[in-house]
């Protein structure tokens, strides 16, 4: 349905008007003489429809323009013109006849002894109780998984702005009574049932107003204060305005010292509304509610399925990079680095330096973004490494727990390959390949063969770990050359 803009049309749920429509409006009229009240009358019947739709025929004895006030909050123009009384009471209409001579009225006071909720048939009643036939009504809540679904912003600027000084995020208030309120609608009675959890929720004035106390919320802030609905209440729904007023002190969970809302979006699906606060007068409060059955938790969002791709690097270190690791706990002097012994087996001017903190995990990785690894013909690391002979092998460090066998620094490489979406329980599902007791002061090749896993489609990640892991003894190592291929 589309949302409610109504101009000119005025309803209201109680004793006010729902239209008036004048089949036989003139603009050429033959004005007569001067008409005196006495000479004034007109005539009203019930239709066959319905005993609530009137219409009303001007008999006065004087040829004029007739104005009507119907005394449902509408006016028509017209000898014969239709209004339409959804609710019992009595409504007192006014005729004036305009003519050349002037212009004189006359009263009468009609009385309508039935509701007839079948005429609350328009697009704001419907939106809101789902319509004369849904005797149970419409049950609304705080559209919770909608960011500013509460929220405050200036009353003088009210609504121009929204809830420009706070909107709530998605879920912002969960634990707190604010989700336990609902509203239900029903239009037969222009009724509005309100359940909770035998709370409401409200700031430190809004509380001092209401005068019971409350207790602090301690997760998402303000007072979650003792209140019991009344069984019932009835409220007032006027489209022309874009007015929503709940009887007898009721309000939509949300303690602001007024049961006064406007409304900014009625629809099958979202009724938005604000209010201006009693408690703080240059406070507005801004609320979103959609239907219970409409509420449902988002889905989380999934990653799209990673492309499975024969990925391959090499990178020499000699001039701009063609892809950086990410360094975890890692030394300061960790990158490019001069080499520290440019010999036969690597003249390299520049190599890449590792320098292990006292951290238990420092590693270099690399992610291979969107893709995930196809390990069917690339499945082999290659890497030079330089192992100084100066480290410290011998002197045992902390270790990060007892399931660690040494807690010295040892003269090894380990390459991983993992799955990166796993985060910190990456290791789990890891293949692990360790170079161990290699031979220092010297340039060495490598090979990390990864065949025997070449079914696995779901890495994405290389890790080089030099020294071993799980201990806080530090070190330097160079290693240049990198490769990963076939």
């Amino acid at each position: 349905m589309d949302n409610i803009i109504i101009k000119g049309l005025s309803i209201l749920a109680a004793g006010a008007l729902l239209f008036a429509c004048s089949p036989m409006d003139k603009d050429d009229h033959q004005l007569g003489q001067m008409a005196t009240e006495e000479g004034l009358s007109f005539t009203q019947a019930s239709s066959a429809e319905s005993a609530n739709i009137i219409t009303f025929t001007n008999t006065s004895d004087v040829k004029g323009v007739a104005l009507w006030d119907l005394g449902n909050g509408s006016s028509a123009k017209g000898d014969v013109v239709t209004g339409q009384y959804p609710f019992k009471g009595d409504y007192t209409v006014t005729m004036t006849l305009y003519t050349a001579g002037g212009a004189v009225s006359t009263s009468s006071v009609i009385t309508v002894a039935n509701d007839d909720y079948s005429l609350l048939d328009t697009p704001g009643f419907n939106a809101l109780t789902g319509g004369a036939d849904n005797l149970e009504g419409k049950t609304w809540v705080f559209a919770r998984y909608t960011v500013g679904h509460f929220g405050v912003g200036p009353a003088d600027d009210a609504p121009g702005s929204g809830p420009s000084w706070w909107a709530c995020p998605v879920n912002g208030k969960d634990g707190s009574s604010l989700y336990s309120q609902k509203f239900t609608f029903i239009q037969k009675g222009t009724i509005m049932k309100w359940e909770n959890d035998g709370r409401i929720y409200t700031n430190e004035n809004g509380m001092n107003m209401l005068g019971i106390s409350g207790t602090l919320n301690p997760v998402v802030g303000d007072y979650d204060v003792p209140y019991v609905p009344a069984e019932s209440y009835t409220f007032t729904l006027d489209e022309a305005s874009m007015a929503l007023t709940l009887s007898d002190g009721a309000f939509f969970g949300h303690y602001a010292g007024t049961s006064e809302y406007k409304i900014l979006n009625l629809n099958e699906h979202e009724l938005s509304i604000y209010c201006k606060s009693e408690a703080e007068p240059s406070n507005a409060w801004y609320y979103i509610f959609i239907p219970e059955e409409d509420l449902k938790e988002p889905e989380p969002e999934t990653e799209p399925e990673a492309e499975l791709t024969a990925v391959s690097l090499s990178e020499d270190f000699e001039g701009d990079l063609s892809f950086a690791f990410t360094a975890q706990d890692m030394g300061a002097r960790t990158g490019v680095y001069s080499n520290p012994a440019p010999v036969a087996a690597n003249s390299s001017a520049k190599v890449y330096a590792y320098e292990k903190s006292e951290a238990f995990y420092s590693n270099l990785s690399y992610v291979f973004e969107g893709k995930k690894m196809d390990l069917t013909e690339n499945n082999k690391v290659r890497v030079k490494v330089f192992i100084p002979s100066y480290n410290d092998w011998t002197t045992e460090a902390g270790v990060a727990g007892d399931w660690i066998t040494n807690a010295n620094l040892l003269p090894q490489l380990a390459v991983k390959l993992q799955d990166n979406s796993l985060g910190g329980d990456a290791w789990t599902t890891q293949t692990e390949i360790v170079k161990a007791d290699l031979a220092l002061d010297q340039w060495i090749e490598l090979e990390f063969d990864f065949s025997g896993v070449a079914d696995r489609t779901d890495y994405d990640k290389i890790v080089v770990q030099f020294g071993a892991e799980g201990h806080a003894a530090p070190g330097l190592f160079f290693f240049d050359d990198f490769t990963f291929g076939k």
